[in-house]
């Protein structure tokens, strides 16, 4: 059996960590590299580190900082924002990424992940998704939250596994920074309809919520950010309470 993931999530803004409530009304939580080697250092699987405003801003993603924040850590690293070209990638693996979190531009351009995979290895690719729940319908949204697409959830998950990513970042916006609990029924839909790893990610708020996601739907890992950045949960309890639950996690 496959041990379960905790991934700690670094949305960077401006060069620094933020966190805000459904994609907006961010507030600082501190250095990037200093909560990297905190995670690294407390027990994390793996980390996530998100320009959160980089594709927005019609930018790369900062470089130098990715470059720091892989000096601190000897975990997988998945970085992304503002990733459009296979070179982008390339520039960041060779700057201490493993892998990069591909979102607007698959969407734009799906024949970047089938590129990218062969170029680079499914491994190193990562299809973030963006979704929130309309008229019973789960929409795939771009730029950091704030264009609506006509990509159904469903469908373009099933799309970018056919395409050769490695893994699904899915993080629903309806719930993300609330603290109400992962979307379990549709994470569920999704590992159902798919064969690679799904990152469930969006309204962790207590140790129960990781444990409903990973009991319910089945997700290879959990991701979270406030919840760990204001230490509202240490890593270590809660890996000592999912195992207390028979989940699986390295320790």
């Amino acid at each position: 059996m496959v041990a379960k993931r905790i991934i700690p999530c670094l949305d960077v803004k401006d060069g620094r960590v933020v966190k805000g409530t459904n994609f907006v009304n961010l507030r600082d939580a501190g250095s990037a590299v200093e909560l990297s080697q905190r995670y690294y250092e407390e027990g994390a699987d793996e980390l996530v580190f998100l320009d959160i405003t980089a594709t927005e801003e019609r930018r790369k993603t900062l470089v130098e900082l990715v470059k720091d924040v892989a000096s601190v850590l000897r975990i997988p690293f998945t970085v992304g924002g503002g990733i459009s070209a296979l070179n982008d990638i390339e520039m960041l693996l060779k700057a201490g990424a493993d892998k990069v979190s591909l979102n607007s531009s698959i969407v734009r351009n799906p024949n970047l992940i089938t590129e990218a995979a062969h170029r680079f290895g499914s491994q190193a690719v990562v299809a973030a998704i963006d979704v929130k729940k309309e008229n019973g319908t789960h929409i795939v949204y771009i730029k950091g939250g704030r264009e609506r697409t006509e990509r159904i959830g469903l469908d373009w998950c099933k799309q970018v596994n056919e395409l050769g990513a490695g893994e699904i970042l899915l993080t629903s916006m309806d719930r993300d920074g609330t603290k109400d609990g992962y979307e379990v029924d549709f994470l569920k839909e999704v590992v159902s309809a798919v064969s690679i790893p799904v990152i469930a990610s969006g309204g962790a708020g207590r140790k129960e919520d990781f444990l409903d996601a990973f009991q319910n739907s089945n997700v290879d890992a959990c991701l979270a950010a406030s919840l760990f950045h204001y230490q509202e949960l240490a890593i270590k309890d809660l890996k000592n309470f999912l195992l207390n639950n028979n989940i699986l996690v390295r320790t």
